[in-house]
């Protein structure tokens, strides 16, 4: 008989289908906040009047803002919009953006909580992962500034209380991790979403998939879990294609925010995901690919890696996609090809002389050691990195 136990992450609510200005504002209200800081999107803010409107719309409330925080997450970075916050004597931290700005949001928090200010303070609060897997996760004291997240991608970093980053010298990507790092508000607003670049819309949409997929088929899921993912799945082989088509097409969008949320509700319940999100992160942190585009690179040859351990789970995830019967990652390599995403590490960027530093990196990744299949050696990552060259 199945058993184990469902972690519920401690947010207040989820506001969908809003317009943005308004919604913070009147979230910002309900809490009591005073001071409330921005942690934005630059492009957001240089090239559209939506930050201005937020602004507008909080008026004596706005501290602050910062609105250059590069993707994947430089702690460097980090320390500039902490020391911008704390400045400011924020109350309430608003993220947004896309998931490099609301990661950057939930580890700013911490900073704050603790008085973080050079890379080296960053060291006692990171997850750590032995060679063999064991997770070293630190016990510390909970940001008391807590975060609304108005997302404009579908990364779904906003729903799980990790904050990834990386350090600028070892150009290492790790996690820092407490229940209540995860925002206290979600704002979904299809709306804002059209500011979105396509290629980013549709790549973070692929990473929906592979946190649907990896939640669904890891041998720690839940029935809550594989509800969530399937469903999300079914959301997302029809919405994204659509979305593609018809860029300006909000009910779309608004399905895909929809599935994005059912989506990482297996890594908000702490699933530990698989390889595809491991080696996805070691290829951000060290190699510079895209969040979005890792999974487009990676998740087709983790899936046919994974198949001797995951063959019934992955003939539900093809028939929720509308296509029973058919080997997962064909039918996962199709809908990436239809979004005119990468599908090699060779269009990415990743060359077969960086597959060596990129294995042992995988190695020290958390998700790699709870993939379904079992990883432990270099030559078991050279294997997939080989399918996706």
């Amino acid at each position: 008989m199945r058993h184990g136990f469902q972690t519920i992450a401690p947010m207040d609510r989820v506001i969908f289908g809003a317009r943005t200005a308004e919604a913070v504002a009147d979230e910002a209200a309900a809490r009591g906040a005073q001071r409330i800081f921005l942690l934005v999107s630059g492009t957001l803010n240089r090239k559209t009047d939506e930050i201005a409107k937020v602004r507008e719309a909080l008026s004596s409330r706005y501290a602050g803002e910062f609105d250059d925080m590069p993707q994947h997450m430089p702690r460097d970075a980090i320390l500039k919009a902490a020391a911008a916050a704390r400045d400011a004597k924020t109350d309430l931290v608003v993220t947004i953006g896309g998931g490099s700005v609301t990661d950057a949001g939930k580890t700013l928090t911490v900073c704050l909580e603790h008085d973080i200010t050079t890379l080296e303070g960053f060291e006692p609060f990171l997850l750590k992962v032995a060679p063999d897997g064991r997770l070293n996760w630190p016990d510390f004291r909970a940001p008391s500034v807590r975060q609304i997240a108005v997302p404009t991608t579908l990364s779904g970093g906003e729903f799980h209380m990790g904050g990834g980053s990386v350090d600028p010298v070892k150009k290492v990507r790790e996690t820092i991790r407490n229940p209540f790092m995860v925002p206290g508000t979600v704002i979904l607003d299809p709306s804002l979403t059209l500011h979105t670049p396509d290629w980013l819309w549709l790549s973070t949409g692929m990473r929906s998939v592979d946190h649907a997929v990896e939640a669904f088929c890891s041998p720690f899921g839940s029935p809550y879990v594989d509800g969530c993912a399937l469903e999300a799945l079914r959301l997302l082989s029809r919405a994204l294609p659509r979305s593609k088509e018809d860029p300006c097409d909000l009910e779309a969008r608004a399905d895909c925010q929809t599935a994005m949320w059912l989506a990482i509700s297996g890594m908000g319940a702490l699933i530990p995901m698989g390889a595809s999100h491991g080696i996805g992160h070691v290829l951000g942190g060290s190699c510079g690919v895209p969040h979005g585009y890792t999974t487009c690179v990676m998740l087709p040859s983790v899936l046919r890696y994974n198949y001797p351990a995951t063959a019934g789970k992955q003939a539900r995830i093809s028939e929720a996609m509308g296509q029973p019967g058919r080997a997962t990652g064909d039918v996962i390599a199709d809908l990436i090809k239809t979004l005119a995403m990468p599908s090699t590490l060779r269009e990415v960027g990743v060359g077969s002389d960086q597959f060596e530093l990129v294995a042992r990196n995988a190695l020290l990744a958390r998700w790699v050691h709870t993939n379904p299949r079992k990883i432990s050696r270099v030559e078991d990552v050279l294997e997939i990195l080989q399918m996706a060259a």
